[in-house]
């Protein structure tokens, strides 16, 4: 029993003393003119499913929820992030090359279609994240006609 108890006094140590590290965030104020809002002429509705859905794992900016002050939790939350940002940066999308752009953009839709965008472990905090069938269609067949004229 004494043996268990100093694990359990060395773990809280441990857990107390990692609250301590530095947290780099991913956050900005600033919208850059690369920014896939800024370089395409994006309807209100298909803009708020972006900044709700999309933009806190594919951007440059994520709104944390209160969670992310807690360690390890802030380092599984900007691996993640990291993760995102390296297949899909809507901050960073006008410096794409046009081919990649329109690859993204199909990519996209078909992630959403096929029901793997925006990941389930994701709304499952994020409830307003979650895309309705109406919102789903909405952006699908905004992002094909998107795709279709840069073709």
């Amino acid at each position: 029993m004494k043996f268990l108890k100093i694990i359990g006094i060395i773990l809280l140590v441990v857990f107390l003393g990692i609250q301590f590290i530095p947290k780099k965030l991913n956050q900005s104020d600033y919208v850059p003119k690369s920014d896939f809002t800024e370089v395409y002429e994006v309807p209100q509705n298909i803009s708020k499913i972006l900044k709700t859905s999309c933009y806190d794992c594919h951007s440059n900016n994520t709104n944390y929820p209160w969670y992310n002050k807690i360690q390890p939790v802030t380092w599984y939350l900007n691996d993640h992030i990291e993760e995102g940002k390296e297949e899909l940066n809507l901050s960073e999308f006008g410096e794409y090359s046009s081919r990649r752009q329109r690859s993204k953009i199909r990519s996209m839709s078909s992630q959403v279609k096929d029901g793997e965008m925006p990941l389930s472990s994701y709304t499952l905090l994020h409830w307003d994240a979650k895309l309705s069938e109406k919102e789903k269609e909405e952006f699908i067949a905004w992002m094909d006609s998107l795709s279709a004229d840069l073709r």
